[in-house]
């Protein structure tokens, strides 16, 4: 009997994302920095996703190294305080290009304060230009703005590089109505709607962020990062790992 012929491969869900991940995600086990094996873990997966042609642009937090809302809790000027956060962003986006690049996946920090001497500044058509050569795009410091977080800055440099979906990596397998570690009973959602998740005050993305996603109906993809090969997954079937965040109808999973 002869062999039957091999199934067809699935095509990647989107051609160009935007994948925002926490400074936190870069810490594994310790209390603050970055860990060198999680940060090879994600460049390997990262390259996974770029090698089917998905274009990949990421924008990357500073909570690992210092936060500026914590700062300014404690006494500093907020707008300080907020710029030392943006610089940490850089020191992890060098980090996440110099993994990237031993994966032999070229890599392009665009940073939105200048500092020649390690990045490019950030140009919107630049940037689409290195993602249509298949490299991968790093956006760092933020907006360049104290009083916006890098969920802001990640919602709006996805629309400006006109991506087709934000996903965002977490610790948990999507958006819960409780905190499931503290809630046996917490439930999780499949979709919700953009409006859910502001009445609901649920903790996706700061409300300006998902406000920029609401207005011009981008669609986020909340998934967990700690399993490894979720970022292809979240690619290719974004329903069937975490909870999608889109102009739709609000559904249990």
């Amino acid at each position: 009997m002869a062999d039957s012929p091999p199934a067809p491969q699935a095509s990647p869900r989107y051609k160009r994302v935007l994948l925002k991940l926490s400074g936190e995600a870069l810490m594994g086990e310790s209390k603050y920095g970055i860990s060198p094996p999680i940060l090879s873990r994600i460049a390997s997966e990262v390259k996974e996703v770029s090698q089917l042609g998905v274009q990949v642009a990421l924008v990357i937090g500073g909570g690992n190294i210092f936060r500026g809302v914590a700062g300014s809790t404690e006494g500093m000027d907020r707008a300080s305080a907020d710029y030392m956060g943006m610089l940490a962003t850089c020191i992890n986006a060098l980090a996440l290009q110099d993994a990237l690049e031993k994966e032999r996946i070229w890599t392009r920090v665009q940073s939105a304060i200048k500092m020649e001497q390690i990045a490019e500044p950030y140009i919107r058509r630049r940037a689409v230009r290195h993602l249509e050569k298949g490299r991968v795009v790093i956006f760092a410091a933020g907006t360049g703005n104290p009083y916006f977080t890098t969920d802001t800055a990640a919602s709006l440099r996805a629309m400006e590089i006109n991506a087709e979906v934000i996903l965002k990596a977490t610790k948990v397998d999507g958006v819960y109505d409780a905190d499931p570690k503290k809630n046996p009973q917490a439930r999780r959602y499949r979709t919700l709607t953009y409006m859910d998740v502001l009445k609901q005050n649920l903790n996706v993305m700061d409300s300006t962020a998902i406000s920029l996603c609401m207005d011009n109906k981008l669609p986020i993809v909340v998934f967990d990062l700690t399993l490894r090969g979720n970022i292809l997954r979240a690619v290719m079937d974004p329903g069937g790992i975490g909870t999608i965040v889109g102009s739709g109808e609000t559904c249990w999973a």
